[in-house]
C-alpha cells in the first residue's frame, strides 16, 4: 500500500472523537493527531486512539496531509482556512460555515490551492440512500422528517442549520432541477433560534419537496419518503430499512429494501481519504456543501422576516 494518509482531527466532542476512532482503524490512514480546547478530554481521548495532543491548529497543520474540522458551526470558517491556507486537504462537519460569505471563500481558496473540501452530510452516506440514487426516476414529491429531543448542543445555530441542512443537501442531489421558490415557517421554544421548522419547496421541473424539522420531539426520527410516477419509496435512515410500492396488474405491490447496514460515518470518512489518495472529486464537495447552505439561509431569513 502506498505511504499512510496523515490526518489530524480538530474538535474531540460528542462527533469529533468518533472520528478519531475511526481514523484510528482505517486502513491506509495514519491518526497523527488532535486540538481540542479542552486539554483533559483531548489527551484521554488521543490515549484511547493511540495519538497525541497538539496544542494548536498552527502545530498540527505542517504534521497532516488531511483534517477534520468538528468544532462548532461558528469556528468552521476559521479552523478550515488555516489547513487551506497550508495546503491541506479539509473534511468540514455540516453546514460548511455559518454565512454563505465564509462558504464562498472556502471554496475560493480551496480551488486557488488545489485542495479539497469535503462536507459532513451524513446522510449520502446512509446505504438506505444508495438504494435511492439507484432506483428513483423522476421524483414528484417528496416528504422528509427530522425529529430529535432537545440535544443540549448545537442549539447555538437554528434547528435548520442544525438538522433540516441534511435533508436539503438529500433533496437537492436528488431532485436534478433548479429551486424556483419555497415557503417556510418556524418558531424559537427552547432556545434562542428555531428549534422548530417546516420548509415547502418548488422545483422547475415541477417536483415539491415538504421537510419538518423539530429538536423538541419527544422521539427521534428521520425518515423520506419519495413519490415517482411509477413508485413510491420510503426510507428510514435511523433504522436503515424501508419499503417499495408500486402498481402492478391493478394492484399495489410492496417489498423489502434491500439494505445492507454499515456505519455512515465510516463509509464517509472512508470516501473522504479516498478522494484524497486519487485526487478526486468528493462525494459531497464544498460547493455542494455551499448551495445547501445558501438554500438554509435563505430559509432562516423568511423565517425571521414572517
Amino acid at each position: 500500500m502506498d505511504n499512510p494518509i496523515k490526518v489530524g482531527v480538530v474538535g474531540v466532542g460528542h462527533l469529533g472523537k468518533e472520528h478519531a476512532r475511526i481514523y484510528s482503524q482505517l486502513p491506509g490512514c495514519q491518526l497523527v493527531g488532535i486540538v481540542d480546547s479542552n486539554p483533559k478530554a483531548a489527551e484521554a481521548i488521543a490515549k484511547k486512539v493511540r495519538s497525541r495532543v497538539f496544542p494548536s491548529i498552527a502545530e498540527l497543520a505542517p504534521a497532516v496531509d488531511a483534517v477534520s474540522v468538528v468544532v462548532p458551526t461558528t469556528m468552521h470558517h476559521e479552523v478550515a482556512r488555516v489547513f487551506l491556507t497550508a495546503g491541506k486537504d479539509v473534511f468540514i462537519e455540516k453546514p460548511i460555515t455559518e454565512t454563505t460569505a465564509q462558504a464562498e471563500e472556502l471554496v475560493r481558496l480551496a480551488q486557488q490551492k488545489g485542495r479539497l473540501v469535503q462536507v459532513g452530510h451524513i446522510e449520502r452516506f446512509n446505504p438506505v440512500l444508495s438504494y435511492l440514487e439507484k432506483n428513483l426516476h423522476v421524483p414528484k414529491f417528496i416528504e422528509a422528517h427530522r425529529l430529535s429531543p432537545y440535544p443540549g448542543r448545537g442549539t447555538d445555530v437554528s434547528v435548520v442549520l442544525d438538522l433540516m441542512i441534511h435533508d436539503l443537501d438529500v433533496i437537492l442531489h436528488l431532485v436534478h432541477s433548479p429551486l424556483v421558490s419555497f415557503d417556510a415557517v418556524g418558531v424559537a421554544v427552547l432556545s434562542p433560534s428555531e428549534d422548530i421548522a417546516n420548509a415547502r419547496l418548488k422545483f422547475a421541473n415541477g417536483c415539491v419537496a415538504n421537510i419538518t424539522t423539530s429538536r423538541i420531539s419527544p422521539e427521534k426520527m428521520r425518515k423520506i419518503r419519495v413519490f415517482s410516477a411509477d413508485s413510491y419509496i420510503s426510507l428510514d435512515y435511523q433504522n436503515q430499512e424501508g419499503e417499495v410500492y408500486w402498481k402492478e396488474a391493478g394492484a399495489i405491490k410492496r417489498d423489502k429494501v434491500p439494505v445492507t447496514k454499515d456505519e455512515p460515518l465510516k463509509l464517509e470518512l472512508a470516501s473522504f481519504l479516498e478522494s484524497v489518495r486519487q485526487r478526486s472529486e468528493p462525494k459531497v464537495s464544498g460547493e455542494q456543501g455551499k448551495r445547501a447552505l445558501d438554500v438554509a439561509v435563505a430559509i432562516i431569513e423568511q423565517i425571521r422576516k414572517s
